[in-house]
This record gives C-alpha cells, sequence and structure tokens, in this order.
C-alpha cells in the first residue's frame, strides 16, 4: 500500500515549499512552521510505511516510473523512483531528522524577520534530497544533486547581509561545481559504456565485466571527483567549515546528517562499479584517512564551538570514505546512519548553547553551562560519548566496523584510524568541557540572561540523544553476540560486489575483541586528557593575539591551506582575468567593435557631404549615375 505512495514523499515537502514561499509575506509564523514541518512529518510516515512493507518483503527493490521524461535517439531517460533497502534508510534518515530540524527551527528561527522564507528553503532542501536518494538513474539523482547545492547556497547565505556569510555562500557553491563537473563527465562515459543511465541496466552488465577495465576506472575517478566536493573531502573541503555561516539548524541538516553524505550514498549505490575499480578504492581509502586525519588536528585547536563540530564533521566523512575504499560498504554506510544522530543532535546542541549565550560562538566566553542548560548539557554529553566511539552507544559500533575492515585490508590504515579516533575524542571532550565545565567566562549581560531552550528545541535534542545511544544496536557484529540486522538488510544491495571482491578472510572474535578494546582504551584515554586538562585544571586556549607556538599556530590556522589555494589558484586566475580585461577586452575585442564604429562615422562625415539640398547638383549626380550605368552595360557587352 504504502509502497505505491512513494511520490508523495518528495511532493509533500514541494507544496510547503510553495505554499510558505508564495504566502511569506502574508501567513502567520505559527502556520509558517506547522506546514512545514507537518509536510516532512508526513513523508516520515510514508517512508515508515515503504520501510516495514520492504523489510517483510521479498522483492526488495522496484522502480516506480512517473513519466517518460527524455527520449532522443538510443538516449531514453524516465522520470522514476527506485525503493530498495538502500535507498529506504535514506528516506528515514531524511525525513526523520529533517522533521526534527523543522521543529528546532521553530523555536531557534522565531525572532527572524526571514522565517517564512528560511522554511521554505528547508522545504526545498528536503525535497531535492529525496530526489537524489530516490531516483532509479544517475539523471535524476544530478537534479536531486544540484539541487541540494542551490539550496545549500540559499541557507549558508541566508543572512547575506554580512559580506562574509555571503562569500562563504559563494565558496560553497563554486567549490561544489568543480566536483560536479567530474560527476556529470562520469555520467556521460557511463551512458557511452553502457548505453543506459539506469541503475539496474549498468549495474547488470557491469558485473559480468572483469575487473580493473580502464573505462571503469576513470569513470569510477570522476564519480569520487564529485564526491569530494559534495562530501568535503581533500582538495575539496575548505568550504564545509565556511558554510557554518548559514543558521544552525542548516548546519545540523545539511552539513552534518544529510546533503554531504550525498557523496557517499551515490558510491554506496554504485559499489559495483567501485568493486571493479580497486585502484580507485585505494584512493578513496587514502583521500579517505588524510581528510579524517587532517581535519582531526586542526578540530584540536579551534576555539569557535561551530567550527569544532565543521571539522568533525569533516573527519568523520572522511571515516566513510575509508570504509569505502577498504569495501566495508555496509560499515561506511553504517557510519552515515550514527554519524546523523549525534552530529545532528550535536550541532542542534550548540545551536541550544549559542541562542542561550546571546549568539556566543567562542567556547573561550563560555563555561559553567551545565547547571543552567541541563537538558543540551546531557545530550550533548551523549553525543559527544557516540562520535568518541565509546561502547554501547551509536559511534562504538559503526566506526568498529570500518576500522576492522581497515585492519584487514591494511594494517597502516588501521593504525591511522585508530589515532584518528583518539583525535575524535580529545577535540569532542574538549569542546564539551570548555563549554559546560567550571565558572562561566562571559559577560555579566549574557550570564543574566542563560536560560535552558524552549520545547520545541530541546524536543529533537532528547529524540535524538536516545537515537545516539540505541543506534548503534542495528549492526552489532557476531563477536558481540548480535546478528548484524544492517548487513543482512543491506545485502540485495551490495550482493554483486561482495561476489566480485576478493576473498577476505574473516576476523576471528579474539582478533575483534582486541581490535575492539584498542579503540575504546585510545579513545578513554583522550577524554581522560581532556579533562585533565579543561575541566580538571581549567585551562581555557590562549587569545587570537597570543603566541601559540608553531604546531599550534599551523592547526588554528588551518594549516593555511585556505590562503595556498588563494595564492596558488584565486591570485594567478585574478591576475589573468585582470590581464585579459585589460588587453583582451579593452584593448583588442573594444578596439575592434570601436574601429568599425570609427570607421563609420569617418564615412557618414564624408557621405554627408553629398546631402547639399542643390537641386542642380542632385541633376548632375542622377546623369553621372545613368552615363555610369551606360558605361557598365556597354563594358560588358
Amino acid at each position: 500500500m504504502f509502497t505505491h505512495l512513494v511520490w508523495l514523499i518528495p511532493l509533500l515537502p514541494l507544496i510547503g515549499f510553495l505554499i510558505n514561499g508564495l504566502g511569506r509575506n502574508v501567513l502567520p509564523k505559527g502556520a509558517v512552521g506547522f506546514i512545514g514541518s507537518t509536510v516532512v512529518l508526513l513523508s516520515f510516515i510514508v517512508s515508515i510505511g515503504i520501510f516495514t512493507e520492504l523489510n517483510e518483503s521479498t522483492v526488495k527493490s522496484t522502480v516506480f516510473p512517473l513519466f517518460d521524461w527524455i527520449q532522443v535517439g538510443n538516449l531514453r531517460i524516465p522520470f522514476s523512483f527506485q525503493i530498495d533497502p538502500l535507498s529506504s534508510i535514506m528516506l528515514l534518515i531524511v525525513t526523520g531528522i529533517g522533521f526534527l530540524i523543522h521543529v528546532y527551527s521553530i523555536g531557534y528561527m522565531h525572532h527572524d524577520v526571514g522565517f517564512a522564507k528560511f522554511f521554505a528553503y528547508l522545504n526545498l532542501f528536503v525535497f531535492f534530497m529525496l530526489l537524489l536518494v530516490l531516483g532509479s538513474n544517475y539523471v535524476v539523482m544530478f537534479i536531486g544533486w544540484e539541487g541540494v547545492g542551490l539550496c545549500s547556497y540559499l541557507l549558508i547565505g541566508f543572512w547575506f547581509s554580512n559580506p562574509s556569510y555571503a562569500s562563504a555562500a559563494k565558496k560553497a557553491f563554486v567549490m561544489n561545481r568543480i566536483g560536479d563537473l567530474g560527476f556529470l563527465i562520469g555520467i556521460f562515459l557511463i551512458f557511452s559504456m553502457f548505453k543506459s543511465l539506469e541503475f539496474s541496466a549498468v549495474f547488470s552488465q557491469a558485473a559480468n565485466l572483469a575487473p580493473n577495465n580502464n573505462i571503469i576506472v576513470l569513470i569510477t575517478i570522476l564519480l569520487f571527483i564529485g564526491a569530494t566536493g559534495k562530501s568535503a573531502q581533500i582538495p575539496l573541503f575548505t568550504w564545509l567549515p565556511d558554510a557554518m555561516a548559514g543558521p544552525t539548524p542548516v548546519s545540523a541538516l545539511i552539513h552534518a546528517a544529510t546533503m554531504v553524505t550525498a557523496g557517499i550514498y551515490m558510491i554506496a549505490r554504485s559499489n559495483i562499479l567501485f568493486t571493479l575499480a580497486p585502484f580507485t578504492l585505494n584512493i578513496i581509502s587514502i583521500i579517505g584517512i588524510a581528510t579524517a586525519l587532517l581535519a582531526a588536528t586542526i578540530a584540536i585547536t579551534q576555539t569557535d564551538i561551530k567550527k569544532v563540530l565543521a571539522y568533525s564533521t569533516v573527519s568523520q566523512l572522511g571515516y566513510m570514505f575509508l570504509g569505502l575504499g577498504v569495501g566495508a560498504y555496509t560499515g561506511a554506510f553504517f557510519h552515515v546512519i550514527t554519524h546523523a544522530f549525534f552530529k545532528a543532535l550535536l550541532f542542534l546542541g550548540a545551536g541550544s548553547v549559542i541562542h542561550a549565550v546571546s549568539n556566543e560562538q567562542d567556547m573561550r566566553n563560555m563555561g559553567g553551562l551545565s547547571s543552567k542548560l541541563k537538558i543540551t548539557y546531557v545530550t550533548m554529553l551523549i553525543g559527544t560519548i557516540a562520535i568518541s566511539g565509546i561502547p554501547p552507544f551509536a559511534g562504538f559500533f559503526s566506526k568498529d566496523e570500518i576500522l576492522a575492515h581497515a585492519y584487514e585490508h591494511n594494517k597502516v590504515l588501521w593504525v591511522l584510524g585508530v589515532i584518528g579516533a583518539m583525535f575524535t575524542s580529545f577535540y569532542m571532550f574538549r569542546m564539551l568541557f570548555l563549554t559546560f565545565s567550571r565558572k562561566f567566562r562571559g559577560t555579566k549581560e549574557q550570564e543574566d540572561h542563560l536560560h535552558e531552550s524552549p520545547a520545541s528545541m530541546t524536543f529533537p535534542l532528547i529524540a535524538l540523544a536516545i537515537l545516539s545511544i540505541l543506534g548503534g544496536f542495528i549492526g552489532v557484529p557476531e563477536a558481540l553476540h548480535g546478528n548484524h540486522w544492517l548487513a543482512k538488510f543491506l545485502e540485495p544491495v551490495f550482493y554483486a560486489s561482495s561476489t566480485k571482491a576478493h576473498e577476505v578472510v574473516a576476523l576471528d572474535h579474539n582478533t575483534e575483541y582486541a581490535l575492539m578494546s584498542v579503540s575504546v582504551i585510545g579513545a578513554v584515554i583522550a577524554a581522560v586528557i581532556a579533562y585533565v586538562r579543561y575541566a580538571k585544571n581549567g585551562h581555557v586556549p590562549v587569545p587570537d593575539t597570543a603566541d601559540r607556538g608553531a604546531l599550534a599556530s599551523l592547526s588554528y590556522n588551518k594549516y593555511y591551506i585556505d590562503e595556498l589555494y588563494d595564492f596558488v589558484i584565486a591570485k594567478p586566475l585574478n591576475w589573468l582575468s585582470g590581464f585579459f580585461y585589460r588587453i583582451m577586452d579593452k584593448t583588442v575585442i573594444d578596439g575592434i567593435v570601436n574601429g568599425f564604429g570609427r570607421i563609420a562615422s569617418e564615412a557618414s562625415k564624408g557621405l554627408r557631404l553629398l546631402q547639399t539640398g542643390n537641386i542642380g547638383f542632385y541633376i548632375f549626380m542622377m546623369i553621372a549615375g545613368i552615363v555610369a550605368l551606360l558605361a557598365y552595360g556597354f563594358l560588358n557587352i
């Protein structure tokens, strides 16, 4: 029953966008918040129904064509949706967490003059994200892909009157276009090779190919370039920290739970192609672990609470790519799920803190908030434990699965992964203790106005905290007496890849226990170090004007990567464009155009002398013309 209503899932948020967008100047805020949240809730209810029916059915993949869309020669692209285990889970994430963030936004954005416009943009984002995960072919996916990029631009620059926020929006838009070009060229090559862009047709043909096909390797590299842009991996990751210029609900929905995982979803969806390209998988694993470590070492010195979470997101996305690169498609997608829970929780918790301290984001001006913001503190503590990979919270199970596959694949990757996990635990507990422990370090005016957020903001925090505690139990490994429900549910999506992949010897339980112990002990040690330094000893990061030391300064200034890009790419391009403007545009092109204008002007000055107004002169010219015509005719006889 619900499966046949799949078209309603994206349609409802689109209707919400139209109502709130067109009625933004007349609808009261209460109606706007109710409409914007309700349409996403209804989509979530339909998604639950579809998930339940799919879980109970023997048919694990169904394509629903809505209408014929593009038909040119051999190219036929229907506008159709695909329901399978992968898309059904993504539907739950997008609509479920999307609903909680919409509810949160009612309280967080209540005093903003652009309240209705904000909800319209959120609804539009959800619509495009649902298209991305529902599309049964690469073109429908690409429409959603570009749509969420547009909405990201609109929401990052929502407070566009601030020039730095507007610049952050433009930066995100431009850097994403670089990756999108790679994705688009990859789509062209897929059609060239398989004569179709439908997932079912492409993947069934690919399953019959041998590994290391050169065209497949090129296709997967291009698709991965697209993923590096959307999912903020080296070298296209610097837009994500700047994207924190948007309102906090935007950071939670787009830049933590949904849009930035689009690259992981696309690779997971195309798993058979990537399995046929081991070279590409090695690149993905190297880029993934490098991104995870780079972002983690930047996060340990940041003082802006949202910047810490932003670099944490980049680092966790690196872990997901590490999982994809070592062939742990289920593990990587498992981390997508758990990360959506605890990172959305942490961002919304940060928003609650910012709301309480009068829009202050510098943790050096916080502290002592645990007694004033009890719900926010407890829920953020749960999120911090979860992301640190400490059992039995959600992050432990998904991160452990990725690290276990990394150990099977390459011991060096595992060691680097454990080091990254320790960094994660350290900077997250550092953030927690700087924000909530000891005494308040802000102004007296801020302290007088400290208060817990309203119910519309704390309810999503509590719901996400529960998910951050229980979410990992969908993937309990056999070593811990579980049956890994998620792996069994996703098996139809990844089956072809598992049969194509090189056989990997499964770890014995004792080895798994040892790997888990090392990871957990490392995370606990890092948390204790953070506690001693920031809670017990009360250390506060030095002011921006103080000397931090060479390594700390490198980390705090993000290794000057933005400055490097500006020097190596932006400035040469600006100089080249200036050169073309001065020489080619103004001198050559304008010279040619203006030259024709001067020629016409000078010629007209001479010709206008023929218009004397003298009738005798006109008769003379007429006779001269007749004579010229007669002479011409005579000479051509």
